[in-house]
């Protein structure tokens, strides 16, 4: 059977990890530019004010911004066929609340689907990918103020009229239920007025973070709704952080507790946005937690009206749900809480590595939606080495993909519709979770270094050659 003839081969970056130029061009100030460098073991921190002295990496990332020719060149040579990106949100709106776009910023990206058009590469565009405009935190704590809503649709509303010819297809927000886990509050939701210190302390409330989230579900219907009346041309996505669950064990209480963990975690986000409404087992939840979901008139109706055209999710891991107070007390480091599998092997950030857990996400995805699907994030994050010539031999990241890559086919013969595949930072970029550059995902080594050193040069790593022969045999030459 094997994948489509036009399936869509590419590679994923986001603006705040990648793009650099933070203050260029009439760029306002966004979360992730208000966050400091961390590390595997020393968490990144939120400063209100900026630090004198202190490193804040997205500042400059890798800096796109002023490489995107000589980047998409790159992408072209390894024969992509779709290229996921982002918009900065400060570039086209410095504080989120202005009336007219700043032009600057459109123009750059332009300049980049331009460029893309030039080598027939396809942009998958995240209108927001944990960039929310660090004004509206101060304003309106995040998406926790509900004027947010309109704030996103004016900003969605301005590149599809400025890009309705460059770009067909779209995804609203970038793992929105990174929202249903306190560490949403800062990636994602922008809860986090008036706070100061190390990510992972940030103080949690649930109706709060439940709210906001609530607040992006209704934004989301909103713009998607808006392009199915105004742009049909237009094909309009979703994007889940997928962590894959399996009980720890055949006890019923660890079933029943992984089902749980699953629908909170991976089914809730995108049951309503494919769905088009809350589903039925949320009420239970938000009782237990004391949450209570402020709706407006007309919410339901939006939620209706909003939903998607494809399914798209992020890959890295999978990890196990127990009862057993003996089990729990020796979790690992998952970016996502659970237990280790005792079966799988772990990444040097402890991240759990289940390629088959692919496979069996993606069958359930389709048996739930039936909805065209894209794994638009996968990769192994690691410490590269360069060698004395400049080589970097990343053979255990070639032995991650394919396997990942191994397993997706063979959901296509369990009879999942797969557009395509985005393997994520195909370039080095900053990572989200940590805020340092030494974890590496890219098949283009990027130098950049922790202390804020390096030249930018751009390298081939070996994954880079391997990547192309995959693209160029559509996924037969592994």
């Amino acid at each position: 059977m094997g994948l489509k003839e036009n399936f869509l081969w590419g590679g994923a970056t986001a603006a705040n990890q990648y793009e650099g130029a933070w203050d260029v061009d009439g760029k306002g100030a966004s979360v992730s530019d208000h966050c400091t460098n961390g590390s595997h073991t020393t968490p990144k921190r939120v400063t209100p004010e900026f630090e004198e002295g202190t490193l804040y990496p997205s500042r400059e990332a890798t800096d796109f911004y002023h490489h995107y020719k000589e980047d998409i060149a790159l992408a072209a040579e390894m024969g992509f066929k779709v290229f996921r990106m982002s918009v900065n949100w400060t570039r086209i709106f410095p504080t989120g609340m202005e009336e007219e776009p700043n032009e600057d910023g459109l123009k750059f990206y332009d300049a980049v689907f331009s460029e893309l058009k030039k080598y027939g590469i396809e942009p998958l565009v995240t209108i927001s990918h944990y960039e929310l405009p660090y004004a509206l935190v101060e304003k309106c704590n995040g998406w926790y103020g509900r004027e947010c809503i309109g704030y996103f649709v004016h900003y969605a509303e301005t590149l599809y009229e400025r890009y309705r010819d460059q770009v067909k297809y779209w995804l609203t927000f970038n793992e929105i239920n990174s929202g249903t886990m306190p560490m949403g509050a800062v990636l994602s939701l922008g809860t986090i007025k008036d706070f100061r210190g190390p990510v992972n302390e940030v103080p949690d409330e649930p109706q709060i973070r439940f709210q906001a989230l609530h607040h992006q579900f209704v934004a989301s219907a909103k713009v998607i709704a808006l392009a199915h009346e105004k742009y049909p041309e237009f094909k309009m996505g979703n994007m889940s952080l997928f962590a894959t669950k399996y009980p720890y064990s055949c006890n019923p209480d660890d079933v029943l507790e992984c089902q749980k963990q699953m629908r909170i975690m991976n089914w809730f986000c995108s049951d309503v946005q494919a769905r088009g409404y809350y589903p039925s087992y949320m009420e239970k939840i938000f009782r237990e937690k004391g949450i209570v979901i402020k709706k407006e008139d007309g919410d339901d109706e939006i939620l209706k009206e909003g939903t998607i055209d494809f399914y798209t999710f992020s890959y890295y891991m999978s990890v196990c749900e127990s009862t057993d107070p003996e089990v729990l007390g020796k979790v690992g480091g998952n970016l996502v809480g659970g237990v280790s599998n005792p079966y799988l092997k772990a990444s040097d950030w402890g991240w759990q590595i289940d390629p088959k857990g692919l496979r069996y996400t993606l069958n359930e995805i389709w048996d739930r939606y039936q909805l065209p699907v894209m794994v638009v994030e996968n990769g192994l994050g690691a410490k590269d080495e360069l060698t004395e010539d400049g080589k970097i031999h990343d053979d255990y990241r070639i032995d991650y993909l394919k396997k990942h890559i191994e397993q997706m086919k063979e959901a296509v013969e369990d009879g999942v519709d797969l557009m395509g595949y985005t393997p994520w930072g195909w370039i080095d970029v900053v990572s989200a979770s940590t805020g340092e550059m030494a974890k590496r995902y890219g098949f283009v080594y990027v130098d950049k270094y922790d202390d804020g050193t390096g030249d930018l040069k751009r390298r081939r790593k070996d994954s880079f050659f391997w990547y192309q022969r995959v693209i160029e045999s559509n996924g037969e030459k592994l």
